[in-house]
């Protein structure tokens, strides 16, 4: 029963900051009004990304993170801060609405992005750590 507890209290967190998140950068960025391009659910998902890559890299290197904090944290926060399937609506409403180079470029931007946002997390960390890089 705790860890559905910690599992909801962090999704909880994670999808109240992504909504408040991705709805300033969007409203900031003209999404909706002048811009196709989702740039607040991208941000959302390139920041979860570089902050599960540093964690990562700091777990590994000090041994940290409890089993519970790990649910809190990684399954709850992380898990409904980004989202794939808000990603996947957005770049399928791009495709049916004739953007099928906007589609494309968020599938690719989003990809490479979500990946280098991890690796640059995990070797930030493991170089803090231990002084080399990964």
């Amino acid at each position: 029963m705790k860890a559905i507890l910690l599992v909801a209290l962090g999704g909880s967190l994670g999808a109240i900051s992504r909504w408040l998140l991705a709805g300033w950068i969007d409203r900031a960025s003209g999404v909706g009004k002048t811009v196709a391009f989702p740039w607040g659910i991208f941000a959302a998902n390139v920041i979860g990304c570089l902050i599960i890559g540093i964690l990562y890299g700091v777990a590994e290197a000090r041994g940290m993170f409890s089993e519970m904090t790990r649910l809190l944290v990684f399954t709850g926060f992380l898990g409904s801060f980004t989202t794939f399937s808000t990603f996947g609506w957005n770049t399928f409403e791009l495709f049916k609405s004739g953007q099928p180079g906007t589609a494309f470029a968020n599938v690719l931007a989003s990809v490479i992005a979500g990946l280098l946002a991890v690796w640059i997390g995990y070797s930030a960390a493991a170089r803090l750590s231990f002084g080399t890089e990964s």
